[in-house]
């Protein structure tokens, strides 16, 4: 007998993804129910599925699983962290507007801020710190590169390691905009030393000062943003002289404002947008 489950369409900066309150709603086929929700033509529509779950230490309030759209389970999305925080604020799931939510990157403060309405329009995360170094997700022998090259499936780029708890390696080319971003990701993705596939993005400094970057994630495909892209855009750009501590990082989906600060911490500022919501029957 088919059961109703009642859903949350929400998008950061384009990224969209579908969400469940798994406090009310249970789910125990999350890799199957985010490959068919994830449709867009057949499903809901969206990058994937995203649960809300309660807290497994004692720290923390909330816990976020997120599933990309091809059933495999992401270790952390920053622009879904932020649609959590507005879900669990706006429907009254708790008072707090400073949130400890557990991710299998860690636990994430997520700094909430409200509109006019009272209902949250920005969050600010404190992502942590990046890590430049991880042999399990980098098969260097010190599992880092800094300005160096991958290749395989005849794509070849010049780019920086940084891990935000999940790996990603940006690329700095002269005009992203033009830039055939679904060949050359898909390679990318799967190169030999890249263990657990990689998250790529392409980038460009603007005169401004603003970085442009366009993504292709692991597990996804093209999106119209991504958080952890975002930050590990603006770690690579300090990094190698190409930005200051504090920059916009600019995608297709909108803008997300990076900085790193005095602690060693990345912090991460954007908005939560609730599109609809819905109910969908599962067998």
């Amino acid at each position: 007998m088919s059961r109703p489950i009642e859903f949350t369409k929400m998008h950061g900066a384009g990224n969209d993804y579908v969400y469940v309150n798994a406090l009310r709603f249970p789910i125990e086929n999350p890799e199957e129910l985010a490959v068919l929700w994830s449709d867009r033509h057949k499903g809901i529509g969206g990058d994937g599925l995203i649960l809300i779950c309660p807290p497994e230490t004692p720290e923390g309030d909330f816990r976020m699983r997120m599933f990309n759209n091809d059933g495999s389970e992401g270790r952390m999305c920053g622009n879904g962290v932020r649609c959590v925080a507005k879900y669990v604020y706006d429907n009254r799931l708790t008072q707090k507007t400073v949130i400890n939510l557990e991710t299998l990157s860690g636990i994430k403060v997520l700094h909430l801020h409200l509109g006019a309405d009272g209902l949250v329009e920005t969050v600010t995360v404190d992502m942590g710190e990046a890590i430049l170094a991880d042999r399990s997700q980098l098969a260097t022998p010190d599992g880092a590169m800094r300005e160096g090259r991958v290749e395989n499936l005849g794509v070849c780029h010049q780019g920086t390691f940084v891990s935000m708890g999940n790996p990603h390696f940006v690329c700095f080319i002269p005009d992203v905009e033009s830039f055939d971003v679904e060949r050359e990701g898909r390679a990318l993705e799967v190169a030999p030393v890249f263990p657990e596939r990689c998250n790529i993005e392409f980038a460009t400094v603007r005169p401004d000062g603003s970085i442009r970057m366009r993504v292709w994630e692991r597990g996804s495909g093209i999106t119209m943003a991504c958080g952890t892209g975002a930050c590990a855009t603006a770690v690579a750009a300090h990094l190698t002289g190409r930005a200051p501590e504090r920059c916009d990082i600019v995608m297709d989906g909108g803008t997300l404002t990076i900085e790193l600060r005095a602690d060693g911490h990345v912090y991460m500022t954007g908005p939560a947008t609730k599109v609809f919501d819905g109910t969908i029957l599962v067998p």
